[in-house]
């Protein structure tokens, strides 16, 4: 069997180490005599297991007591409709900066909805090239959170800081943020945030998977009635067990922490093989007049890089050859175009040096 280079933006690439152990412990986890998929979530195993991926991830992030840490469903679109059910019980509205196409659905999900909610700041006028700055986020007199994509995926704009808000009576306003496509990628100061979510498919599992880290004072805020799998609360008391979890993909989630963790040494040296991926790429991007990436500097994704041919027509050929050389996943979402090479962490620093020695060649041949 031969493993290819997977740019995919998500699901995204796995480590082998943690889909070699998963494969090991798939008919017989740890002797027990059954796949963790067979287990019951209430079994003393599977709570063993989930216990341990919790405290794996709180070490991982610094994750202070005063927040819960929910293991959920639905993917992080389910968070445009849960955080405004959640959070704007006691009134208020929820503020916005958008950014790209995930900040645009969820602003399009809370007007589907019919709740208060507040433009703070955006960088459609600049064709999300670059984001707002602190000084252009201006939040509503009533607003309750104000949300942002740290990354946005689809269009590799990343915030190179983390925006914070307060309305004219001095009153700090809570920061909810979709890091969807970039968390567990560097160190994280969860204590500026009160509510972080992300979908698993890019840096924390496989797709089916949704962390929400939600600070206490967050917690009993819901608009009543709400549907109790929609609660924090509710999920929070019942351990992310109110209904049957998605025990495969939290059990390979913990494989992945603990690679995190155990292989890689941290955050911190996950940070520093991540801006190597991408400060290669980049640099091979910007020396050459054949490729192109349309983001301000400052605001690169580490995790999404976006770029174009100088000849449009030849994108196809370049795409069939990439993937005939063992380079997949590398055509841009359908909305841009391009191709985009997505770098989360388990894309090895092999794979960014052969993508961009296949660059090289296709521009000699080709350019």
């Amino acid at each position: 069997m031969t493993r290819h280079y997977n740019f995919c933006a998500g699901p995204a690439a796995l480590p082998a180490a943690v889909l070699e152990r998963a494969q090991a412990e798939m008919l017989d986890y740890q002797g027990h005599g059954l796949s963790v998929m067979e287990m019951s979530h209430r079994s003393d195993d599977f709570i063993a297991i989930a216990e341990q991926s919790e405290a794996d991830f709180r070490a991982l992030l610094g994750v202070p007591d005063n927040y819960k840490v929910l293991f959920l469903q639905g993917g992080a679109s389910l968070q445009f409709s849960m955080l405004p059910m959640n959070l704007l019980g006691r009134g208020g509205s929820a503020n916005f900066v958008h950014t790209g196409i995930w900040g645009k659905k969820a602003l399009a999900e809370i007007n589907h909805l019919g709740l208060p909610h507040h433009l703070a700041a955006s960088s459609e006028s600049n064709g999300h090239t670059a984001v707002p700055r602190q000084d252009a986020i201006q939040v509503s007199d009533d607003a309750a959170y104000l949300h942002f994509t740290s990354n946005e995926t689809i269009g590799g704009l990343a915030f190179d800081y983390t925006p914070s808000a307060q309305r004219r009576d001095g009153t700090n306003v809570p920061l909810v943020c979709d890091m969807s496509s970039d968390i567990l990628a560097a160190p994280l100061d969860v204590s500026e945030y009160g509510v972080i979510y992300a979908g698993a498919q890019k840096n924390i599992g496989p797709a089916g998977l949704t962390l929400v880290i939600v600070r206490d004072d967050l917690l009993d805020q819901a608009q009543s009635p709400i549907p109790s799998l929609f609660n924090y609360r509710a999920i929070a008391d019942a351990n992310s067990m109110v209904n049957t979890p998605p025990t495969y993909a939290w059990y390979l989630a913990g494989l992945v922490f603990q690679w995190l963790k155990d292989d890689i040494g941290g955050l911190a040296q996950m940070e520093a093989i991540n801006q190597r991926k991408a400060d290669k790429l980049y640099a091979a991007i910007d020396a050459s007049d054949f490729y192109a990436n349309p983001i301000a500097k400052p605001n690169r994704s580490r995790m999404n890089v976006p770029f174009v041919l100088a000849d449009s027509a030849l994108e196809s050929a370049f795409l069939a050859e990439a993937d005939k050389a063992g380079l997949l996943n590398l055509k841009g979402h359908r909305s841009v175009g391009g191709m985009r090479a997505s770098l989360y962490n388990a894309v090895s620093e092999d794979a960014v040096d052969a993508l961009i020695a296949f660059m090289a060649d296709f521009e000699q041949r080709r350019g």
